[in-house]
């Protein structure tokens, strides 16, 4: 783990030292273009801290071993791309249900299949929130610089430990794979997940405002059941009643719902009414950030909006945007944010500028606004 300072490193490479910093206790996964650096760098410098690593038969596997190191005590975390990620869905959904903290970094490639394993892409965004079955809400972020690699993984194990849920930071190929500076400061906020009193006997449900039940590890002495089965409130299993079903799930939607104001954030730019707003996330955002400010210079009313948190969105952000301009979606995807995006500002003003495979020049996107104000 390096001491703080400031670095000229791969945004991977950050991401695994921004979980040390975090307090990663155990990396379980497989490697995978183009997530093998993360990899690759836990293996070497983890154990260092007196962490665990363990390479994994495939995705499922890591997943899964993940799952039972965070409900052993330990900070865990796997990463991966599109195919991996896919077969990671089921355990996800496990981990919503059993409410187990854990990070899934997926740094997305062109898909679909195994597709161009080098090449950036974004169109795992809404398998991220829709991937596993059934109804549940997930934390997602995505960063676009190197120095955001190193802060959203920190975010992301701190939002996990926080609402007791796995949190995907959502990267990408240009982002996962880019070098510049990033600082490693001298103290990085944690936080823990919420533990349980001796009186405690329900792990599964709780009354407090914020939805969280406290979370023992397994060998503290108390009587512990975990299931992906609906449950009870002291894990005991309940496949048959309405009111099991409706009280726990709702809670676990309520747990990330009732506490958007916490999670929520995003960047913004001359957004108040202006004629247009140029919404992007992940890599690409940084040339369309450019453009925007192009076209600023030159006397243009354009706006830039990115989501730093991609799930839950900033939907009433989104709205009040969509109410006052016409809006720009501008993504390495045909379909990665499109539809939410769509609904929260509706079709009738909404402009696509959809690549793949490879980040515009501000000029390429420059003379896409024009296009559309001219």
């Amino acid at each position: 783990m390096l001491k703080p300072g400031t670095y000229f490193m791969e945004g991977n490479e950050a991401c695994a030292e921004g979980a040390m910093r975090a307090g990663l206790g155990l990396y379980a996964g497989y490697p995978i273009t183009p997530a093998s650096e993360v990899m690759n760098h836990l293996a070497k410098e983890l154990p260092k801290t007196g962490g665990r690593f363990l390479q994994m038969e495939d995705e499922i596997a890591s997943i899964a071993a993940v799952i039972g190191g965070a409900w052993s005590g330990l900070k865990s975390m796997t990463a991966t791309s599109g195919p991996g990620f896919s077969l990671m869905q089921e355990n996800i959904g496990y981990a919503v249900m059993t409410e187990t903290p854990c990070v899934i970094v997926d740094v997305q490639r062109a898909g679909p299949s195994t597709g161009q394993a080098t090449k950036p892409g974004t169109g795992d965004v809404m398998q991220s929130r829709f991937g596993s079955h059934g109804d549940y809400e997930i934390i997602a972020l995505a960063p676009n610089s190197v120095q955001e690699m190193f802060d959203f993984t920190v975010r992301s194990f701190n939002l996990s430990e926080r609402y007791r849920t796995p949190v995907v930071l959502l990267a990408d190929a240009g982002v996962g794979h880019m070098r510049e500076k990033f600082t490693i400061p001298e103290k990085v906020k944690t936080i823990e997940r919420k533990r349980p009193k001796e009186v405690d006997k329900e792990f599964f449900d709780t009354h407090e405002e914020d939805h969280v039940p406290p979370m023992p590890d397994f060998g503290e002495g108390y009587e512990l059941m975990v299931t992906g089965s609906t449950h009870l409130g002291d894990g005991t299993r309940d496949t048959a009643s309405f009111e099991a079903q409706d009280r726990l799930v709702r809670r676990l939607n309520a747990k990330i719902n009732d506490n958007r104001e916490e999670i929520e954030d995003w960047e913004e730019m001359g957004c108040n009414r202006a004629d247009l707003v140029l919404i992007s996330y992940g890599s690409i955002s940084r040339p369309v950030k450019g453009a925007v400010k192009k076209a600023r210079e030159d006397g243009y009313d354009i706006g830039f909006f990115r989501p730093k948190v991609i799930w839950p969105s900033p939907e009433d952000r989104m709205k009040e945007i969509g109410k006052n301009s016409e809006v720009m979606l501008v993504e390495l995807s045909l379909q990665g944010y499109r539809m939410e995006v769509e609904r929260c500002v509706g079709s009738e003003n909404l402009y696509i500028f959809d690549i793949l495979n490879s980040l515009p020049t501000i000029e390429q996107v420059y003379e896409k606004i024009m296009e559309v104000i001219e």
